[in-house]
């Protein structure tokens, strides 16, 4: 009943209303123009920005665009940790002076001095007119200087194009200066009953090639890698990125082992990938194996828990210090029960196959206790739904 009256849309109403003001019409098509372009410049710094996917950890992902006259007259990334960031590597591709454009970014340029000197006074000295910003940079070094040292030098600066967009290109970014740790992410593949391996242990294959292959692009973007001893053990993994159309990143390998029971000819402390590798472990460790580990060059990192076992939580304080930005946690059953249980993990993506194994004894990604009512259960936010060939990945947010 009281939905009647509002039949028509407001905005429509409007229109109908004031559409034959020719002004007010010219006004409202200048800034839908406005808007989409602002959006379509702002999309094109973010696509640039995803070329340091990998590269540029823990710093954020960053792309510029500079518009003059309605033409690209420039464009840059931050390409890896250390080099030019976005604003200064685009004002260096430039084509012609940048005086007076309009500077389009997707994340707020900085202000302080780094591994860099600060955007915000390079877009100053530049004398940019005006800058579109997605985000404000989380980061307390910076969120809110930058802008305001362009507002102080008379820059005009529009905040909030393609925000949500931007957000979740640096979620691991945001998670790691807010949080203060790796922003976790719980990767694993079952069949449609559940399973992550027959009652035998076999598990080659259960997702299609095409799964497999978008596996190895996110260990290309993230920091580290976690598995537990029993992983290592049973399946041998060298846990790199292998990607068929470029060379990979390999990320840090991280192994959970309480009591330090790696075989030293396991293939993830060969010496053929140039990543590092950490053992997460305790006291249980013997003291004769972990100086051979260390002198082997593997970091071991001894964070004491219940009962002998990892604390997963004093492992991320750790990886934090150590500027590790990101995990990507590929565990077997007991190691992922332990980091949901303690809180550690931030997204989940579970490839889900088109086969069935069954079996009782067949393992679960998540064993362990479980909980004992449906009203415990952990739920994720903003799910995802994806196809790889034949599998379909669910993802989500703790």
């Amino acid at each position: 009943m009281c939905r009647a009256k509002y039949r028509i849309n407001p905005i429509e109403e409007f229109y109908n209303n004031y559409k034959d003001n020719k002004k007010l019409n010219k006004i409202i098509k200048v800034m839908v123009i406005s808007l989409n372009k602002n959006e379509y410049y702002m999309e094109r710094a973010i696509e640039l920005a995803k070329n340091g996917w990998g590269r540029t950890n823990p710093n954020p992902l960053v792309g510029a665009v500079i518009v003059k006259d309605d033409r690209i007259i420039a464009e840059g990334f931050h390409e890896a940790i250390g080099c030019d960031h976005a604003e200064v590597s685009a004002f260096k591709n430039a084509v012609e002076d940048v005086a007076g454009s309009t500077l389009y970014v997707n994340l707020e340029p900085c202000s302080h001095y780094g591994r860099t000197p600060p955007c915000a006074k390079a877009i100053i000295e530049k004398k940019i007119k005006k800058v579109v910003i997605a985000m404000i940079d989380p980061n307390p070094k910076v969120s809110g200087k930058g802008v305001q040292m362009l507002k102080d030098a008379g820059i005009e600066v529009e905040i909030g194009v393609l925000e949500d967009e931007a957000r979740k290109l640096n979620e691991i970014f945001i998670n790691y200066v807010t949080k203060k740790k790796p922003f976790v992410i719980l990767k694993t593949a079952m069949t449609l009953d559940g399973k992550i391996a027959s009652p035998t242990g076999d598990s080659k294959w259960i997702t299609s090639e095409e799964s497999r292959a978008y596996v190895h692009v996110m260990r290309d973007r993230v920091s580290a890698i976690m598995v537990g001893i029993n992983t290592v053990i049973k399946d041998n993994p060298m846990l790199t990125t292998r990607l068929d159309q470029k060379v990979g990143s390999d990320p840090i390998r991280i192994i959970v082992d309480s009591k330090g029971l790696i075989p030293m000819d396991s293939k993830v402390l060969s010496k053929d990938s140039k990543a590092g590798v950490i053992l997460a472990t305790t006291s249980r460790i013997h003291e004769d194996k972990e100086k051979q580990l260390i002198d082997n060059g593997v970091t071991v990192i001894k964070a004491e828990g219940e009962n002998g076992l990892v604390d997963l939580r004093k492992l991320m304080q750790e990886l934090y210090k150590l500027e590790i930005d990101s995990v990507l946690l590929e565990g077997g059953g007991t190691l992922n029960a332990s980091a949901l249980e303690l809180g550690i993990v931030d997204k989940a993506m579970f490839f889900i196959a088109p086969k069935i194994i069954g079996g009782k004894d067949a393992i679960t990604p998540v064993e362990g206790k479980g909980i004992q009512s449906m009203s415990e259960a952990l739920k994720l936010k903003n799910v995802s739904l994806s196809k790889f060939g034949e599998d379909i990945l669910v993802e989500g947010y703790l």
